[in-house]
């Protein structure tokens, strides 16, 4: 029984040790990622619309995607997701974000390592206009 009590206690602690472990890399990787955003995008809902519609950044910038309405949004540049697929794309080379949906309040960011035009959409509101642009500039290149 004491025994059997040693190898709990020992499998706790390792269970334990590993989960801090584990929060500590985790953490560590959020704050790498969460780098301060560039710019922030809102997301409103009268009329259905990102703010501003349309940016220029430098390759290694943060966009942050912000809910601001009272509605769930959406902002993804995957052309499978969009109504119209001609409605968003990526450059070649790039891999599409997609925030899935983001609920009042909530926030999505992206960091841009591709130069290019990126055409974006909330897929719930594309139909009434909810389309955005996010232009990519080499880190070189002064962004407007």
């Amino acid at each position: 029984m004491i025994r059997r009590q040693t190898t709990i206690s020992n499998t706790v602690k390792r269970v334990a040790a590993a989960t801090a472990a584990i929060a500590v890399i985790v953490g560590a990787g959020t704050v790498r990622a969460g780098q301060k955003p560039s710019v922030i995008i809102k997301m409103v809902d009268m009329p259905a619309s990102f703010e501003p519609p349309a940016v220029t950044i430098k390759v290694g910038d943060t966009v942050e995607w912000k809910n601001a309405g009272n509605s769930v949004h959406h902002a993804t540049s995957d052309p499978s997701e969009a109504m119209k697929p001609g409605d968003a794309s990526t450059p070649s080379g790039a891999k599409a974000f997609d925030s899935g949906f983001l609920h009042p309040g909530d926030t999505y960011s992206h960091t841009f390592t591709e130069p290019g035009i990126y055409n974006y959409v909330c897929a719930p509101h594309e139909t009434s206009g909810m389309k955005g642009k996010i232009v990519v500039v080499p880190k070189d290149q002064a962004a407007r």
